[in-house]
């Protein structure tokens, strides 16, 4: 690793795991073999970070977050405290005959997180599903559906309220023509386009 890495001492990341410049791994981190994980990212206290893992630059996974085999995580995600992405979407310990399940006993559901999304403390996100560009997952959801660009969840089983601007702030309609919405940030004023269906679709 390069000398611009910071681990902790009390982390464990394998010297199988690719670590980018200017990252740090904080206390009692656990970072496995096969893992990338991009440059200038944080890595909170009791992360852990499953073989094989692909992470991009600039994200932040904060404190007791679990990030499992099949993960792919694009640039500039934030993932919460304690946040959990699974990846069996038939757990069991043993099989029908009562035997430990081993590794080729099941299938893995990969996880993708886009660009920009954001992960709310306690969140879990199920096997198979994809977190859309910017989307933001509120605390304690548990995600079963794909969230798409932009979209703003929350709940269990967590539903679409909304749109997020990449500053954070929920999306507003200013205007409607020709089945599209126009919609704008009240903070920083971005402006994004949806079909009118899908606005539809996220409003109370």
């Amino acid at each position: 690793m390069a000398e611009e890495v910071q681990v902790h001492p009390t982390a464990d990341v394998s010297p199988g795991a690719r670590i980018g410049v200017g990252t740090s791994i904080w206390h009692q981190a656990q970072v496995r073999e096969g893992v990338s994980l991009g440059r200038n990212c944080i890595v909170g206290k009791g992360v852990y970070i499953d073989f094989g893992v692909q992470i991009g630059d600039r994200v932040k996974i904060q404190n007791g977050a679990s990030i499992y085999h099949g993960a792919t995580i694009e640039d500039g995600v934030f993932i919460g405290p304690h946040v959990c992405l699974t990846n069996d979407k038939l757990p069991r310990a043993i099989n029908p005959d009562a035997t430990l399940k081993r590794a080729d006993d099941w299938q893995v559901r990969p996880v993708i997180v886009r660009f920009g999304a954001a992960i709310g403390a306690q969140s879990v996100v199920l096997p198979g599903v994809t977190v859309g560009r910017w989307a933001v997952v509120g605390s304690g959801a548990v995600v079963t559906h794909d969230v798409p660009d932009y979209g703003l969840v929350w709940g269990n089983p967590a539903r679409l309220h909304g749109y997020a601007c990449p500053c954070g702030h929920r999306f507003e309609a200013i205007r409607q023509e020709n089945g599209v919405v126009q919609a704008r940030c009240p903070q920083c004023g971005e402006e994004v386009s949806f079909s009118r269906t899908d606005w539809e679709v996220a409003q109370p």
